[in-house]
């Protein structure tokens, strides 16, 4: 029996136009595909679209645009800046605060110009919610995200090169995959947008190499690039610019003030006790964000035993369990969020009545993005802060886990390689389903630490480490190929699959390469429930390795095996970074022991903007008030309540939890020093001292 092996030549630009026939809703008919083939062959030109604007550049105004697709009669602050400037070519720097409408500064200038734009994000969430915003308006948009198939991606660039779509949505590692270089010259890039783009600086809070591929797509795409953020410092913004090779530079940002958001910080040692308080005082759906997944845990069970509706989410678990609630929590029928940092990116939710922080986040940016997402309806808010001397210790103590040596950076490289077996010289362009648990359980490695060791490594080019993300099957086959003459298959149709997937792909006897099911079972005109059956009857014949398909955390290498004490590893770099974490954690703790500055202005000045006026919401400024006669109203005010509550309310029986519930939840009006004003009342005989 003869299995012949290859694969197949990659197909002609002109077999690509036609590859999306009745495959999505791009073209409506063969007839019109060919119509399509020849037009375009011909004259080099795109015959006009279905839904393409008919209007020339000139003839058209940013409001329209707005008014037509959005319903609205005019901009919000800074938004028509942007987007004048946007089309007027120029590369542009949009800096908005959470919530300041950042997408309308692409997407207005985007249908105003011929073409699709080229959107870049990290965060599926974020793509999957605009692009079907985008088509509740009527505007076509696609989407190119992790898990997707080989043909279902070079379907949708298919689609973004040859049908009317306005939008691309992509990931960064996309960028440089030879699949969108080859699609690369067929689209007609009208802006290139690079959505989080703090991810690009080496300043930044949350630096993504797979960023700098976007300042070299520009060598290949002569588009002007709308980049936007909600965090950057004058250094970072400046680094943006420059990684993304701005013509010139062109920085345009909002205040970031947040009139509707209170900012609260308060110094406890009940956490539990003042979160209670919040979500019995404050109406609403709310955030909490906790820094550990067991903390995340703990809490929620601690609500719901108050008859507090909540969930917890964090990267542990499955893809199915986050998604579902997520959705539960968006469509309000979890109430409160509890949560690591893994949530909230790209999710659209604008009612958030509060977020509060029970663990001190590492950086001002980190919270300020997060505490952002309360309010973005504009309706008040609040943003509470809960912290003591422990989460001082653990934030320091969370430098060295967050940099270990380099020696130990190197010796986890090392690890990583021996753990699959990867000699030296080899592994460049492996794709490799990665167990962190497993491999530090192996090599008796702190969890935490051989984590942000990875981290340094990806920053230094050596891999990408992608987090729960969907894993094609693999298979590898582990006869020798010529004795695959003398083996008896039981079923013909493991002959035609075999001979499919040794045309389609090469290392099939090295290692274990990733498949598309759908290709191959159409190939072979089978199900994919078929083939899966097949190929782990092959599998058990000993014949292959079956690896199936799942979610799991997954390591690129961007290079092979180097040798001990070649491997890249800059000690000045590690510095650099090393110092800018411990300068905004240094930042973030001057945050919370702040006793004068308005809580507003101190964010403000973080991010650049030194002219501010106090925002008279958050703690400082309402202590700030004992200053002035309103102080004294207030206090009464106060009084008076409390000997109500205390004497009438509860009988003279009551706990201190009890009045930090009724008179500390940041919602209400009550002096701030209510806890002073009832140990004057139990000096002066006025209401009984607090039984527990």
């Amino acid at each position: 029996m003869h299995v012949p092996s290859g694969i197949h030549n990659k197909n002609s630009a002109i077999r690509r136009k036609i590859f999306a026939v009745s495959e999505l809703n791009c073209f409506t008919s063969v007839g019109f595909a060919m119509k399509l083939l020849l037009f375009s062959s011909e004259t080099g030109r795109r015959p006009e679209g279905k839904g393409e604007l008919k209007m020339k550049d000139n003839e058209i105004r940013p409001i329209d645009i707005l008014s037509e697709y959005w319903g609205y009669a005019s901009f919000r602050p800074m938004q028509e800046e942007i987007v004048n400037s946007a089309a007027e070519g120029r590369d542009v720097l949009a800096i908005l605060p959470t919530g300041g409408g950042k997408s309308v500064c692409f997407q207005v200038p985007a249908l105003m110009k011929e073409g699709i734009a080229l959107v870049i994000t990290p965060l599926i969430a974020l793509m999957k919610d605009q692009v079907q915003n985008l088509r509740s308006r009527g505007v076509k948009a696609l989407a190119i995200y992790a898990g997707m198939t080989r043909r279902d991606v070079e379907i949708a660039l298919n689609n973004a090169a040859y049908g009317d779509f306005k939008f691309l949505y992509i990931s960064p590692e996309r960028i440089a995959t030879r699949l969108f270089q080859s699609w690369l010259p067929e689209l007609n890039v009208s802006y290139i947008v690079v959505d989080e783009a703090h991810c690009i600086s080496q300043w930044g809070y949350d630096f993504r190499p797979d960023y700098l591929q976007i300042g070299r797509l520009r060598e290949a795409v002569d588009a002007p690039v709308i980049a936007l953020t909600a965090t950057a410092t004058p250094e970072v913004a400046d680094d943006i610019m420059e990684k993304l090779r701005f013509r010139e530079k062109n920085l345009l940002k909002s205040g970031f003030e947040r009139p509707n958001l209170s900012y609260i910080v308060r110094k406890v040692e009940d956490k539990m006790g003042q979160l209670l308080s919040i979500c019995s005082g404050v109406p609403g759906t709310g955030i909490v964000y906790a820094g550990s997944r067991n903390k995340t845990e703990e809490t929620a069970a601690a609500l719901q035993a108050q008859g507090i509706s909540a969930s917890y989410y964090h990267a542990g678990l499955t893809h199915s369990m986050r998604t579902a609630r997520q959705e539960d929590w968006k469509s309000g029928k979890t109430r409160v969020m509890v949560c690591t940092n893994a949530f909230g990116m790209g999710i659209d939710k604008p009612d958030v009545r509060f977020v509060v922080h029970i663990s001190l986040p590492d950086s001002p940016e980190a919270y300020f993005q997060e505490a952002g997402r309360a309010g973005r309806d504009g309706k008040q808010s609040y943003a509470v802060l809960l912290w003591n001397a422990t989460d001082i210790r653990r934030l320091k103590q969370l430098e060295n886990v967050t940099f270990p040596t380099l020696e130990y950076i190197e010796n986890v490289y090392h690890k990583l390689f021996a753990f699959f077996e990867i000699p030296y010289g080899q592994g460049m362009g492996r794709q490799l389903k990665f167990d962190i648990k497993t491999f530090c359980d192996r090599f008796k490695l702190d969890r935490a630490q051989a984590f942000y060791a990875m981290r340094y490594l990806e920053r230094e080019g050596h891999w990408t480490f992608s987090e729960d993300v969907e894993v094609q099957t693999r298979v590898r086959v582990i006869v020798d190929r010529d004795a695959l003459y003398e083996v008896e298959f039981e079923d013909p149709k493991m002959v035609e699959v075999l001979d499919c997937l040794m045309r389609k792909y090469e290392g099939l006897f090295s290692f274990a390469v990733p498949i598309e099911e759908e290709y191959v079972a159409d190939r072979c005109g089978i199900t994919e429930v078929q083939l899966r059956k097949l190929l782990y009857r092959m599998s058990i014949a000993h014949i292959i390795n079956y690896i199936p398909g799942d979610r799991a955390d997954v390591v690129f290498l961007h290079g092979e095996h180097l040798a001990e004490g070649n491997v890249k590893l800059s000690p000045q770099r590690y510095r650099m970074l090393k110092d800018s974490a411990r300068a905004r954690m240094t930042e973030m703790i001057e945050y919370v022991n702040e006793e004068d500055e308005c809580r507003s202005r101190f964010l403000l000045r973080y991010f650049g903007q030194d002219e501010s006026a106090d925002c008279g919401k958050c703690d400082i400024c309402r202590a700030g008030r004992r200053k002035t006669a309103d102080a004294a109203v207030d206090a009464e005010r106060t009084r008076q309540a409390l000997i109500s509550f205390i004497n009438e309310k509860c009988g003279g029986v009551y706990s201190l939890k009890q009045i930090n519930a009724e008179f500390g939840n940041p919602s209400a009006s009550w002096s701030p020093d209510f806890l002073s004003i009832l140990r004057e009342l139990i000096d002066e005989g006025d209401v009984p001292a607090y039984k527990y």
